[in-house]
């Protein structure tokens, strides 16, 4: 069975060519950036989720931003995140410009209106330690993310990765081309966009959150 193996260095965000790889193999794990022997076998693979609720923030103030991408991406209203959804309050108190503060404040367990406890898994993964079989998995299970690139946040909603090869040691490993992402303060063209390893700078991402929703 394939295995993602943990995450590499802070190395990767020295330049845009190590973006978000991750090896993985059957044996022991280590993190490993793109190499020159590394041959891609399996080249440009897509995974988009198509039926994120289409929300759009009510003004570009950062609370309300991160108010309207956690409801898109939880897709629940009683559990986030207007009036009387569970994490109404945790979301306000949560410092919109750093998404760890975020995964802190929302992390855990909360009470929907009706008192049916839910449990809130957030996970941060700074730039240096994103995990691309991690976050490609989450999107093949129809669950967006948070990303916070230049101290704006957007909703990754999908990717192209490529799968290579290292010939030497058969280790295989899982490399993003591109993210696609969602901009809440948006509607029309503008909403749209994607990071490409090819002419973006990964140095600039602050890093992505992963939330999930369970009610007890």
């Amino acid at each position: 069975m394939r295995k993602p193996h943990p995450p590499f260095s802070s190395a990767v965000t020295a330049a845009a060519t190590c973006f978000l790889a991750v090896c993985i193999s059957s044996g022991s794990a280590h993190g490993q950036v793109d190499s020159p022997s590394q041959k891609i076998y399996s080249p440009h693979h897509e995974v988009r989720i198509g039926d994120l609720p289409s929300l759009i923030a009510a003004s570009k103030e950062p609370a309300v931003v991160l108010a309207t991408s956690v409801e898109m991406i939880l897709r629940d209203k009683e559990v986030c995140c207007g009036k009387d959804s569970a994490l109404e309050d945790s979301v306000e108190r949560a410092d919109p410009l750093s998404l760890k503060d975020v995964a802190e404040k929302l992390r855990g367990r909360h009470l929907l209106a009706d008192g049916i406890p839910i449990t809130i898994t957030a996970e941060f993964q700074p730039a240096a330690t994103v995990n691309a079989g991690e976050l490609i998995a989450a999107l093949m299970d129809k669950r967006a993310l948070l990303m916070e690139w230049s101290s704006h946040l957007y909703v990754i909603c999908g990717a192209i990765f490529s799968e290579t090869i290292d010939p030497y040691s058969g280790v295989t490993s899982d490399a993003i081309d591109k993210l696609y992402l969602l901009d809440t303060r948006f509607s029309g063209s503008r909403r749209e966009l994607s990071f490409s390893r090819e002419t973006d700078d990964w140095g600039k991402v602050q890093g992505i959150l992963m939330l999930k929703a369970a009610r007890q």
